[in-house]
């Protein structure tokens, strides 16, 4: 399947973590990489590694003919300059990952492994840690990759290998990789995010559905979107996964005790009250890593100690600090309505903070649900706006603090500029988080829980979610007893 590329010039779009990691597989198998990004800064550090490089604003004038392939970074989205020219002029377009199946399929790197793949809005991460956690305690060399930071041809390069890949996929990465039959996939939720990239709901599902092309698919039952998407699986086995109890076919929940009705007649794989994060979220990660690892015959056993030794990461429903009877937690990681959804319901008091980049999601049916659990709101950022707009409608009488950061230090028209040149400015978005944390410490008393919780991406002030989430917990450790309850 590769052998085309021999002796070719390959085109890498974008200096990425994954543009990257293409160039010594390229190489090894005899192609010649040549790498295009916008940045300067990308392409100097290519050149400075020996690469070819052509300009992203130069490559539509280039000589098509040279190229046997084009491979992209996955954030690229398809009606880029770059990558329409490449289909007009009929070079085939693949992603990071799509290279990174051919490779494995040939055998570059060694024996073909088993993909367990893991998609979804939210909770991804969560569940591939959990399914490596659960190969592990089963004595199965294993790695997890992917979207979750190591790239799949790093992983396929190591030695010794991995027998197994658990592969955390995004849209995006699942948008450029057709080609892709795990051993078993699972979707785990399907809800608005990342429509401004794919175009609307529907495109956004049918890219994550490709996780349901292998062996055996998996599909979380209790959300309405994934659980549509079983009746179109092309796997050849699909089950499900629900928090509740399992029919034939399923895994679920019965008296505190996760179950699996869908490898055997019945078999008990663990305690709810093991399993972290707590909560529903993370009770139905859980089954989804089982329902993966189960699916390549796991032992039960297994299943339960991996379980218990996973931990839950930074940014992701993590305890901050308790104080006066606060607990404030961080959870960076709900990037989208959907997943500060879980986050709010796992609390019974809670003072959100929330706000960022909505990538065109809807929040009405999030503000109406978790209305009565609002003791107060703190918004910031781009789309503050919106959430305030949502909460005047669904929550009228919660306390709704919208910074302004134009009325702070000039920090809207730092943020204008940071905008303009792609920069960010740390220091004005501590400051930020800071006041909000502050606002929000002002409503919360005993019993409360200060969460963090944005529903919303981190980019408009913020390097990434990671940022958020440490200038978060910053702010949270210089507060004192008496910055809290000011305003009840």
């Amino acid at each position: 399947m590769l052998e085309f590329l021999r002796g070719r010039d390959v085109l890498v779009a974008g200096w990425g973590v994954s543009g990257r990691s293409l160039i010594t597989p390229l190489r090894d198998i005899g192609a010649r990489p040549v790498v295009t990004d916008s940045g300067a800064a990308a392409l100097a550090e290519a050149a400075g590694l020996g690469l070819d490089i052509v300009p992203a604003a130069e490559v539509e004038n280039t000589d098509w003919s040279r190229f046997a392939l084009v491979i992209t970074s996955p954030g690229w989205r398809p009606d880029s300059p770059v990558l329409a020219s490449a289909v007009s002029e009929g070079i085939p377009v693949w992603g990071d990952v799509e290279f990174a199946w051919w490779v494995d399929q040939a055998r570059i790197y060694g024996p073909v492994r088993k993909w367990l793949v893991v998609t979804g809005t939210n909770g991804k991460t969560t569940t591939t840690q959990m399914t490596h956690s659960i190969l592990r305690a089963a004595g199965i060399p294993s790695v997890a990759c992917g979207n979750i930071g190591l790239p799949i041809l790093d992983a396929l390069r190591r030695n010794p290998g991995p027998q197994v890949l658990a592969v955390e996929l995004s849209s995006f990465q699942l948008h450029w990789a057709p080609s892709v039959r795990p051993e078993a996939g699972v979707v785990l939720n399907v809800a608005e995010d990342h429509l401004d990239w794919h175009g609307g709901l529907d495109a956004y599902a049918a890219a994550k559905s490709r996780a349901l092309l292998g062996r055996v698919g998996v599909v979380g039952l209790d959300d309405p979107v994934a659980a549509r998407l079983a009746r179109r699986s092309k796997a050849r086995r699909t089950i499900g996964f629900r928090i509740g109890v399992p029919a034939d076919g399923e895994l679920g929940v019965v008296d505190g005790k996760l179950l699996d009705r869908a490898f055997t007649k019945a078999a008990i794989l663990a305690e709810s009250k093991e399993i972290s994060p707590p909560g529903p979220a993370g009770i139905a990660d859980a089954l989804a890593a089982a329902a993966l690892t189960r699916a390549i015959d796991v032992a039960p056993q297994f299943v339960r100690e991996g379980l218990i030794e996973h931990k839950v990461g930074p940014h992701r429903s993590a305890l901050v600090r308790e104080l006066g009877g606060v607990e404030f937690i961080d959870d960076s990681k709900a990037t989208n309505p959907h997943a500060a959804r879980s986050s709010i319901l796992g609390h019974q008091h809670v003072v959100w903070i929330a706000g960022g980049q909505l990538k065109g999601a809807g929040v009405e049916d999030l503000v109406e649900e978790v209305a009565e659990r609002l003791v107060a709101v703190v918004l910031f950022g781009a789309d503050a706006p919106v959430i305030a707009a949502a909460l005047a409608r669904h929550a009228p009488e919660v306390p709704v603090v919208e910074l302004d950061t134009r009325d702070h230090a000039g920090m809207g028209q730092a943020v204008m500029d940071e905008a303009i040149t792609g920069t960010r400015n740390t220091e004005i978005a501590d400051a930020v988080m800071e006041r909000a944390v502050r606002e929000a410490a002002a409503f919360a008393g005993p019993g409360d829980t200060v969460l963090l919780a944005p529903a919303a991406a981190s980019l408009d002030m913020f390097t990434d979610y990671t940022h958020r989430g440490r200038s978060f917990a910053g702010a949270v450790e210089d507060l004192k007893d008496e910055d809290l309850g000011r305003r009840l």
